[in-house]
This record gives structure tokens, C-alpha cells and sequence, in this order.
């Protein structure tokens, strides 16, 4: 059993092994789209791999098994509806099968957080020919998960490799929902022209978000599982594809995507437990390099899960289990102590220090003893007879005399108006902690509120409550991480620009994703180093003995493009570029439609505006649209925070523009 996190390389823990093995390597995986990606990157590799599913015609699928029969392939990957057919059984069983490998293993379990009846065909395969080497991997297992993946994969014995759960190159953030249209906004602002993933929980507000995000000039795309099966087809190749897609989804999308350069994860609804969140926010970063992940959540989202698991099929034990997972989730939201640590925390892992790389590490909240207030909302609660909701017990707290208090005699309590000293939202504010605390339970069908028995030591005032202040992005300086981006040196923009090019047409032509050729980190690594010949470049990292044999000598003959320039004709160049660059800024030009003219990236563009800029040849009003006041501001900014990022700097002033428009301010200053 192998528990890595996600993106931590569980996949190769078992195509190694395939490779030496004698005989037919069988992987259960749970999504077409994972097993085409696998597919796809493993023929790169020169793995003789396949998969059988239902999105293959008869002929492809004849294909496969012919293939199969011969002893040509070493992996097949299937979908557990297949294994399940007992004529497939029937049929595979009579193979070499060398190695069962169960991916997404959690699915078998009823105590996962995405069970899969399916998979449960995987332990009738295996009393079947029990004497098959199995390995089971998952990202998200906790204790009872584990034990029960051990018992019904036949695993009791097995060896186990625990990594740990940590991904540290994912800034995690939570922020309580204020205004959400503008929160997503703020945040998208960092990320303009990079690839991510938006989660909500219904498919209804999946299409309107990516509608409005349209509107607003994201290049976004809904995905639910309602949609038709060829049109999520067209959007999932487009993601893995193409650069700077936004795809606002609900859970349907995702699981095992393998696209290594997403840079956040947005959650603008609560997930239903801990092991969700983790496993959706993991599908940032998986390039090791930066990412963030941010979740925004209010009292309703809460309610409403809440209701969700008590109005669901499931029998009273897995409610409870449910109940308890999403108030462990409320809990890391509520968290005024390093988020990742409680995370982990939950996982059974010991993290030693703040982690450094979470809101509250880089922000930590204001703290404030609550006590009274909790005296007084649980009070509130139990005499209006646990019988209403979160806005009525409000509403008697701040003295707010309708007909209905006055009908049920609320009016007349001692504590009417005795919270009138905060607002509607603090109030809010209070009862959500008091929910995530445990004090509080809510009412499945109706969202009345009822205390738990673990609140009674603060109802009597024999507890301190205490309460925080959780800083709202727009409040924030954000620090910078450890893990950081590549960074081009100007001289190599135009390099990067070919590399990727010529990366794409490769990708086109095999019908591939980019990142199947060859990831950032290799071109960036390639730039690094750049090779001259083919043992140079098999140095390079992600470079292996096909694809040096594959694509090498052509990223060679790009690199040496480049070199082989002369000094002079590159200085010719240059300075015609310039030349018009100046003329078609006097135009009245963007800079981004310069780029296009003139045939080179919008970085370059702005890195030749810097330079012009600092020898006094522009004036700054021709490169970027800012007012006098904000150049002042911004500059202020780069004077007194060094630190701070270009992007980081966006975001410290809401602006809605490229992290290079501040390049360009800090080419004056």
C-alpha cells in the first residue's frame, strides 16, 4: 500500500515495476480521461502501454486486445466497471498477469470520501487468483480507510509506504465569504494567463460563474458531469493543452489530472470533508513549483453540507462519520494556528513548526476573548427553544422587535437586544466559529440550530471562548514563498518563446499535450544548460534516452539557432524592434497588441519598454494606463517593500492589470 500525496509520483511506484516484470502489468483506474493521460505520457516514454474503455470503437478495442494476446503490451489500464464483467474476468484471468495495480484505491472503501460500488469487483477478482502481486495507492486515506482498503484488497500482510501528506510548495488560504464575486476576481487577478481550476458545488453555478468570468475577460470553462460526454471530452483536452484556461467545475473534474503546471485551486463553496478539499487543492503545483490554494466559505455553505449528509441514504454510523469529517474541515477554517499544521494534523502527521506558506502563518489573525458572546448566542438558542435558525436567534440578540419575536414572545426575554453592541455580521461571524467549535449543531431539514453537549462549560461560563478576526485578501501584503518561479533573464525570453513553440508543434503533431514532450522545468532546465550536443543534452532534466531520441536534436538545432546568431545582427534586430516599438507606443498602441504586430511575446515587449523607460526614451504614460496618483502609489510601494513581487504588488492595490505594468514603474524609479 502506497499513501503519497498528491503529485508526489505515485504513478511510478508501480510502471517501474511493470517494466521488469514478465508478464501484463492490469491498473484500475477510475476515469477515462486519467487513463488517456497515463496512456499518452507512457508511449511517450516508449512504455508499450493501453487502455480498454467505452470511448474506444469496436476496432480500437479489438486493437488493444490483439495486442494484449500477442504479449506486446506490458500496461493496460481499465476502467472497475470492466473488471467487473465476469465475461472479462473470465477472459483476462487466463493471461500472465503480473501485477494488479489498484489506483485511487480509497474508491474501494465505504469509508473513503468517494466510495465507488465498482470497485468492490477488484476483491472478487482477487479471491480468483489470489496469488497476483497487488499494490494500492491513494492520495487520501485516513486510518479506517486504510484498514479498510487492507481488508478488501487482500492487503492485511502487505508492506506499507506512508510518505506523508505535505505538499509545501502550495500556499494554502481560507478567507469567510464577504463579497465573492469580487474576492474570485481579486484572485484571479494573480493568476491572469496561467492555467487553474475552480470547484463549485452545483452544476447550476458552475455554468453562471464561468458565464460571468467570460464576461469579465477570463478565459473560462464550465465542466459538470450533466454536460454530454464528447463535449467534457473537448474541454479536458483543451485544459491539458492550452495555456491560461480557467475551468470552473464541480467535482466531476479532476481526479488523477496530471497537467503539472496548474497554479491554483479555487474553492468559491465548502467541500463536503477534509480528504476532498486535499485532494482537489493538490491538483496545483504538481510541477513542484509555486501554487495557491484559496476557499472561500460562509455559514450557509455549512448548513447546507450539513443537510446534505443527514437527508442522504446513508445509515446513521456513516452520518456520523461525515458529520465529523466536515466539522474537522470547519475546524482548519476556523484555525488561528498554522493551517497546515491542523491539516496534517488530521492526517495523523506531526508538522514541528508553522509552515510559513498559509494565510495565518503570513497573516495571522486577531484573536479576542469571546466568552461573553458565546454565553450570550448559545443562550439565545436554547431560549427560543432550539427552534430557529441562525438569522432569527440573530435578530433577537441586536433587539430586532418583528411580529414574529413579538408572536413568540421574544421580546420579553432578558437577553432581547442584549447583543445590539455588534452587527448582523459579526454575529454571523460568532455563531459559524460556534458551529466549527462543536457548540452548536444545526437541523438537517430546516437549519435550526441546537447546542451540543460539548458546549455546556461555555454556556455556564466555565470556559474561555475565544474568537478571531480573519484578514480578508484585499488586507493582505503577501509574503513571499520559498518556492518560487522560474525567472527569464531578459536576453533568454526569446529562447523560452521558441522552445515552448516548437514544444507546441511537436504536442500538435502527436496529438499530445504539450507537457508530454517535454514539462516548463525541462525547457527551463535546457535554457540553464543550454546543450550543444546530444550527451550534453541528455544531462538535462526530464531528458530520457526516447525523447533525447525523439525531439533532442531539434531542441538542439533551436538552441543553436539561437546561439549562432552574431552578436551584431542580434543588436540590428534588436534595435529595429525598438525602433518600432517606440513608433507604434507614440500611436497610441497596447503593448500587448505591439506584441502581436511585431511577432514577439508580450514579455519581451514589456522588457524592451523597461529598458527605454530607464534610459528616458518613453514616457510612462505611453507604455501603461495608470493615473499620476497611482504611479505615486505604486512607486511608494517598490521603494518601502522590495520584497514584494510585481504580482504581489496587484494585489496589494486591487489593480487589474499584468504583473509587468509594475515592471514598468520600477524601470523610473
Amino acid at each position: 500500500m502506497v499513501i503519497m500525496p498528491t503529485g508526489g509520483g505515485k504513478s511510478i511506484c508501480y510502471q517501474l515495476p511493470a517494466i521488469y516484470l514478465s508478464g501484463l502489468t492490469l491498473v484500475v483506474s477510475p476515469l477515462i480521461a486519467l487513463m488517456q493521460d497515463q496512456v499518452s505520457s507512457l508511449q511517450q516514454l516508449g512504455i508499450a502501454a493501453d487502455f480498454l474503455n467505452s470511448s474506444q470503437s469496436r476496432a480500437e478495442q479489438s486493437q488493444v486486445v490483439s495486442r494484449i494476446r500477442s504479449g506486446e503490451l506490458k500496461i493496460l489500464y481499465i476502467a472497475p466497471e470492466r473488471l467487473a464483467a465476469e465475461s472479462f474476468q473470465n477472459w483476462i484471468l487466463q493471461l500472465n498477469i503480473a501485477l494488479l495495480v489498484v489506483d485511487e484505491a480509497h474508491c474501494v472503501s465505504q469509508w473513503g470520501h468517494d466510495f465507488r460500488p465498482d470497485y468492490l469487483a477488484i476483491t472478487q477478482f482477487i479471491e480468483r487468483k489470489p496469488e497476483v502481486l497487488r499494490i494500492a495507492l491513494t492520495a487520501t486515506a485516513d486510518d479506517r480507510t486504510r484498514e479498510d482498503i487492507q481488508h478488501r484488497l487482500y492487503l492485511n500482510d502487505a508492506q506499507h509506504f506512508i510518505e506523508g501528506f505535505d505538499r509545501p510548495n502550495i500556499r494554502i488560504n481560507i478567507e469567510t465569504k464577504d463579497n465573492e464575486k469580487q474576492q474570485i476576481l481579486r484572485f484571479l487577478k494573480s493568476y491572469q494567463n496561467e492555467s487553474g481550476i475552480i470547484y463549485c458545488q452545483s452544476r447550476k453555478k458552475t455554468e453562471k460563474l464561468a458565464q460571468w468570468l467570460r464576461e469579465e475577460g477570463i478565459q473560462a470553462i464550465g465542466y459538470h458531469a450533466g454536460m454530454d460526454s464528447a463535449d467534457r471530452k473537448t474541454i479536458l483536452s483543451r485544459f491539458l493543452r492550452e495555456e491560461g484556461h480557467v475551468v470552473v467545475a464541480t467535482v466531476a473534474f479532476g481526479m488523477g489530472i496530471d497537467k503539472p503546471n496548474v497554479r491554483f485551486v479555487l474553492h468559491v463553496d465548502l467541500p463536503k470533508n477534509v480528504e476532498a478539499w486535499y485532494q482537489e487543492m493538490g491538483r496545483a503545483g504538481r510541477d513542484q513549483q509555486s501554487a495557491e490554494t484559496l476557499l472561500l466559505y460562509g455559514l450557509n455553505d455549512a448548513i447546507q453540507l450539513k443537510r446534505w449528509i443527514n437527508q442522504s441514504d446513508s445509515d446513521d454510523i456513516q452520518k456520523r462519520i461525515e458529520n465529523a469529517r466536515l466539522e474537522a474541515l470547519l475546524a482548519i477554517c476556523e484555525a488561528v494556528h498554522c493551517r497546515r499544521q491542523v491539516l496534517l494534523r488530521y492526517f495523523g502527521e506531526n508538522y514541528p513548526k508553522p509552515c510559513g506558506n498559509c494565510d495565518v502563518c503570513l497573516n495571522p489573525p486577531k484573536t479576542w476573548d469571546g466568552s461573553h458572546e458565546a454565553q450570550l448566542a448559545l443562550s439565545a438558542v436554547y431560549r427560543t427553544g432550539q427552534r430557529f435558525g441562525v438569522s432569527y436567534v440573530i435578530s433577537i440578540l441586536v433587539g430586532e422587535a418583528s411580529d414574529r419575536a413579538q408572536q413568540s414572545g421574544h421580546t420579553s426575554l432578558a437577553l432581547f437586544g442584549k447583543g445590539k453592541t455588534r452587527n448582523a455580521n459579526e454575529w454571523k461571524s460568532i455563531f459559524r466559529q460556534l458551529i466549527a467549535k462543536g457548540y452548536l449543531n444545526v437541523d438537517a431539514d430546516y437549519g435550526v440550530l441546537t447546542l451540543d453537549e460539548r458546549c455546556r462549560p461555555a454556556l455556564k461560563g466555565e470556559q474561555k471562548v475565544t474568537f478571531s478576526h480573519h484578514a480578508l485578501r484585499k488586507e493582505i501584503i503577501r509574503k513571499k514563498s520559498k518556492y518560487t518561479d522560474h525567472h527569464l533573464a531578459d536576453e533568454d525570453q526569446g529562447l523560452w518563446d521558441a522552445l515552448r513553440s516548437l514544444r507546441k508543434v511537436l504536442a500538435d503533431s502527436a496529438n499530445i499535450p504539450a507537457y508530454a514532450v517535454f514539462p516548463d522545468t525541462t525547457v527551463m532546465d535546457m535554457i540553464a544548460l543550454k546543450p550543444s550536443t546530444l550527451d550534453e543534452m541528455a544531462v538535462v532534466s526530464g531528458v530520457g534516452q526516447k525523447k533525447l531520441a525523439r525531439y533532442g536534436q531539434q531542441f538542439l538545432d533551436e538552441l543553436a539557432l539561437h546561439r549562432t546568431q552574431s552578436p551584431k545582427a542580434k543588436k540590428e534586430k534588436n534595435k529595429d524592434i525598438e525602433s518600432q516599438l517606440v513608433i507604434l507606443l507614440q500611436q497610441g498602441k497596447s503593448p500587448e497588441s505591439i506584441a502581436q504586430k511585431l511577432d514577439i511575446s508580450v514579455g519581451r515587449t514589456f522588457g524592451i519598454a523597461c529598458k527605454l523607460l530607464s534610459e528616458n526614451v518613453l514616457d510612462i504614460h505611453q507604455v501603461v494606463k495608470f493615473t499620476d496618483a497611482q504611479i505615486v502609489e505604486i512607486s511608494k510601494i517598490i521603494i518601502s517593500n522590495p520584497e514584494l513581487s510585481d504580482r504581489e504588488i496587484t494585489e496589494v492595490l486591487h489593480l487589474h492589470c499584468l504583473p509587468d505594468h509594475i515592471r514598468c514603474i520600477r524601470a523610473i524609479n
